[in-house]
């Protein structure tokens, strides 16, 4: 998942340097989200981990 969000923040970096701001926020918002998602998935992850 760490990928994507690397992924999808070159795409917004390249977008944003080159002049295309809705497609540059669009993917900052995709990245964005994924972070948020892959954060609530490790804190989950280390619970579980941590009583079992």
């Amino acid at each position: 998942m760490l990928t994507w969000i690397v992924i999808f923040f070159v795409i917004a970096l390249i977008a944003g340097i080159l002049g295309f701001s809705g497609i540059s926020a669009a993917s900052a918002g995709i990245a964005r989200i994924l972070f948020f998602v892959f954060l609530v998935l490790l804190i989950g992850s280390l619970l579980v981990h941590l009583f079992s």
